[in-house]
């Protein structure tokens, strides 16, 4: 049980990430700041991204502990420092996983002044809470917790792999109004979920009875959904398995709709104001469903140390045979192939920024950067917030952020946030125009770079697009 709980450990400092772009979001100068707000200002006229390597999207990192807390080499041993993130975390901490890659992206201007987009990308999400009072068993054993209810809702995960098909439109509607929306498909590859858990287990003492312990387990119902794993389980090896992920990206699986919405209005030439709400959809999971269910009632007295009786020369083990008979039969144990619907992790972003300075290399006494057909100001400062959906409520964040223009082609950007992995944030990000090519990289919890492993979320993101301004 230790061992397993260890592996438990491991597997969430090594996969944990968080959606949150806060080094994107409103920053024009790279056209993938659209895909966070749809209703952002567009200061270019095409732009084609290269692909596979338009935007890169990889953030790492766990609320609450990270991989030096348990693996530091500081003479402490590891069975200890694991027992006390045990009793440190709590059941709204969580692991959680996001990948992006951009397959596909381009958008253009239209007659009319509108800007459409459209586009193709990959995306993994997984979130696991973790499952504390279970791990108190698995650690500790239930002999010092006499009459405590373990709780079934401590477990709760959910892990979407899905490919993403988006077209999008951005128009500015009045002269300091500008909106967008984007309509999305997603083709699902692989869903396995389990949360809305519920039921406990406990051991009371008891007197008068065979066993002075009793053990049971009340108002179980614990559900595992899962869409398109049992395809890939039964797949006649490598190749079977990529035929039929494949087939799960291009609508081969399970389907499902969602839109973006997002607006940008400016104030005046210097404050602006922006807000997104994103992937508001679901995923309706009829094929290659599988459903676990374990539910019901059950009271052990204890279990009896009996020798196994022998028949024609062979052990046989009638109690044991027995005891598992009623077990599933007080607590059935079902595999379900019904259809249900998992809702997409809807985010929102909102921010507040300030424009000054003047132009670039210029002494004049023009306030803006010119770039394209929009004008941006040299310098600019703002605020965001962030907020993400999950099973357990809100996960939110909080950005403040600084952004440049050094020349007409090169700008830069520093953040500082606070979310639920750390509250010492700090993020940079480059962008570069050379020629008609641009490209941008964005780190963040750049105070950590010299020991990665203090750090509870490191994230990377880069990408090359291009694009074609305004004359």
């Amino acid at each position: 049980m230790k061992k397993a709980f260890l592996f438990y450990i491991i597997l969430g400092l090594s996969i944990g990430y968080s959606q949150n772009k806060q080094l994107l979001y409103n920053w024009e100068a790279t056209p993938q700041t659209l895909m966070l707000n749809p209703g952002s200002l567009v200061s270019h006229k095409y732009h084609y991204g290269v692909p596979l390597l338009s935007q890169v999207h990889l953030n790492a990192g766990a609320s609450g502990v990270s991989a030096f807390d348990i693996f530091a080499a500081d003479g402490i041993d590891i069975n200890t420092k694991i027992e006390q993130q045990i009793f440190e975390l709590s059941d709204r901490d969580f692991f959680t996983a996001t990948q992006q890659l951009e397959l596909l992206s381009l958008g253009w201007r239209t007659k009319n002044d509108s800007y459409l987009s459209v586009g193709i990308y990959q995306e993994l999400d997984f979130i696991a809470y973790f499952p504390k009072d279970f791990a108190i068993l698995a650690w500790e054993g239930n002999r010092d917790y006499i009459g405590y209810p373990f709780n079934f809702d401590d477990i709760s995960f959910r892990s979407d792999l899905l490919t993403v098909y988006h077209a999008g439109i951005n128009k500015q509607v009045m002269e300091k109004l500008t909106v967008g929306v984007r309509l999305k498909l997603y083709s699902s590859i692989l869903n396995v979920t389990s949360t809305n858990n519920s039921g406990t287990f406990t051991t009371t003492q008891t007197e008068g009875t065979p066993n002075i312990y009793e053990h049971t387990v009340s108002d179980l119902n614990v559900a595992i959904n899962t869409s398109g794993y049992a395809q890939l389980r039964d797949a006649d090896g490598v190749g079977g398995v990529g035929k039929r992920v494949l087939g799960g990206a291009f609508f081969g699986g399970n389907v499902g709709v969602g839109v973006d919405l997002g607006a940008t209005y400016e104030f005046n030439q210097q404050l602006t104001a922006t807000v997104s709400a994103l992937d508001l959809g679901a995923v309706f999971h009829a094929k290659n469903t599988e459903t676990y269910r374990a539910s019901g009632d059950y009271t052990l007295d204890g279990i009896e140390l009996l020798f196994p009786e022998v028949e024609n020369g062979e052990a046989t083990f009638p109690y044991y045979d027995d005891l598992e008979d009623e077990v599933a039969r007080e607590i059935p144990f079902d595999t379900l192939y019904g259809a249900y619907t998992q809702w997409r992790p809807a985010k929102i972003n909102a921010g507040l920024h300030y424009d000054f300075g003047q132009r670039v290399g210029s002494k004049n006494e023009c306030d803006c950067l010119s770039s394209g057909k929009r004008s941006l100001a040299q310098s600019q400062v703002g605020a965001q917030y962030y907020a993400i959906f999950r099973p357990k409520g809100l996960q939110m964040a909080g950005t403040i952020y600084y952004r440049r223009y050094f020349r007409n082609w090169l700008s830069a950007k520093i953040t500082y946030t606070v979310d639920s992995y750390s509250a010492t944030n700090i993020g940079l990000g480059i962008s570069a125009n050379m020629g008609n090519v641009n490209f941008f990289i964005a780190a963040d919890n750049l105070l950590y770079y010299t020991n990665l492993a203090k750090a509870k979320g490191v994230s990377l993101q880069l990408g090359f697009t291009i694009l074609v301004d305004e004359k």
